[in-house]
């Protein structure tokens, strides 16, 4: 009878997986043995791996050159890594080493284009696109990159008063974008985006404000599905709307040859995760192929602006569970050294699922448990995995430790949860390495960040 924990996922899943492999009963992760992280670093951990960064952009890119090869397809490819996802400057070290665009959200964002800039990370002539909306500190800093001679700083703009607000702080000429408002799905509390100026509205705000104005060149239309890019009815509807209106513009306005198609491609959150990225990448460059034929315009310049995709998949958190709570004949609580409100963000603001698995006792029995975090907060949980509504892991022994791991945890998790800063109930941050290869391919680790300690929290509070 196979009652295993790995009998249950090799009879569930396609099991082993590419990033993940059993070796005498511990999880490795693309090769790392994890229980050697666990020996040397303790838990709470959380780990950015960061060679799998730099593997995602480079898969993007050869499915879009592929894409456009197939199609016959005359414009070029510009890959945007969406720093909002992730700040910190291991990120950027890894992500910019690919030759890759940015596009920023506020007005620190701009401080760390120009630290990039002064460290020779980024280049003068990579594409910086100022999403968000703007007022006056973003405004500033956005205008010091133009008049700094940065001529690929884009703002895109996001509302009417927006291009007056740059035309009032500089004289040098530059370039722009304009993010269209998609209409969202029906599911939804509202019917358009907050972001962006209407379709219906794009082509006379071009007549009126910039077409006549010298000191401005519309280069880009940005074109973004709050749900991601999906292989559905809505996307695609979606999507033809937006080639109409650049159709349209392109008629009228020869210096636009960009399209930004935003971000939005998910990333695995299962065993069971299928996504077919190349179908869908050769879809949508088919589909904007098509549409500028039949409007005989040029086709434009393909600019993405991934965030998860291109970081998410690089991180984990590894948790010890400290004890097993039953609170009557059929729940069983696994109560972890730490808290998801604080390290794990999303899986309580959003609901948000990661790939669950324990790091070890893969040859032990399972059993269906519930996860509880350490503050005293009712919400402080998780209860269930992408594939099915329960958690199974192997059987809990008091004298012999379990520890679990919660994967492709990268995305937003840090800045969401106040990195550095306080955490509810006043759980301190989980250490954190940085994990690479060398030149021979052997993992080296380095440690990021301690784990917080009390005397930095009390400072916070002032006492």
């Amino acid at each position: 009878m196979n009652t295993k924990y790995k009998d249950l996922i090799e009879q569930t899943f396609d099991f082993p997986q590419k990033e993940f492999d059993i070796n005498q009963g511990n999880l490795f992760f693309h090769g790392i043995d994890l229980s050697k992280l666990i020996e040397q670093y303790g838990t709470p951990l959380k780990f950015t791996y960061l060679p799998k960064i730099s593997e995602n952009i480079k898969r993007a890119k050869k499915w879009f050159y592929e894409a456009m090869q197939k199609h016959d397809y005359k414009g070029r490819y510009h890959y945007s890594y969406c720093t909002k996802s992730s700040h910190f400057k291991y990120v950027l070290d890894q992500v910019l080493q690919n030759n890759v665009h940015i596009e920023t959200s506020s007005a620190f964002d701009i401080d760390i284009v120009k630290s990039l800039k002064e460290t020779g990370k980024l280049s003068d002539n990579a594409y910086v696109l100022c999403n968000g909306f703007k007022r006056d500190q973003y405004i500033a800093n956005i205008v010091s990159l133009i008049d700094g001679g940065h001529t690929n700083c884009i703002p895109i703009i996001d509302n009417y008063e927006e291009l007056n607000l740059i035309l009032e702080e500089t004289k040098s000429k530059f370039k722009i974008g304009i993010r269209i408002a998609s209409e969202e799905e029906p599911k939804f509390e509202f019917y358009t985006s907050r972001l962006g100026i209407g379709y219906k509205n794009i082509v006379s705000f071009y007549e009126r404000e910039i077409k006549d104005n010298p000191q401005v060149e519309l280069k880009m239309l940005h074109f973004f599905i709050n749900t991601g890019i999906k292989d559905n009815a809505y996307y695609w509807n979606e999507l033809l709307k937006c080639l109409k209106v650049y159709v349209a513009l392109k008629k009228i306005c020869p210096t636009l040859n960009s399209l930004n198609i935003g971000g939005g491609f998910p990333i695995k959150n299962s065993l069971a995760f299928n996504y077919d990225y190349r179908y869908m990448i050769d879809e949508i460059i088919n589909q904007i192929n098509e549409a500028c034929k039949e409007g005989e315009v040029e086709v434009p310049d393909i600019f993405t602006e991934f965030g998860s995709f291109t970081v998410g998949e690089a991180g984990g958190a590894i948790y010890e569970v400290l004890y097993q709570k039953k609170q009557n004949d059929r729940e069983k609580w696994n109560m972890i050294n730490s808290s998801f409100i604080t390290t794990l963000p999303d899986s309580w603001a959003i609901n948000k699922r990661f790939i669950l698995l324990p790091i070890n006792h893969w040859s032990k029995n399972y059993e269906r448990v519930l996860l509880g975090g350490l503050t005293c907060d009712s919400d402080d949980y998780y209860n269930s995995e992408q594939h099915i509504n329960a958690i199974y892991l192997p059987v809990y022994e008091k004298e012999a430790p379990l520890y679990i791991g919660f994967f492709n945890t990268g995305a937003y998790q840090e800045t969401i949860g106040g990195f550095g800063g306080l955490q509810h109930c006043l759980i301190p941050s989980p250490k954190h390495i940085l994990i690479d290869r060398n030149e021979n391919g052997d993992i080296t680790t380095k440690l990021f960040k301690e784990q917080q300690k009390s005397e930095e929290l009390l400072d916070i509070l002032g006492y």
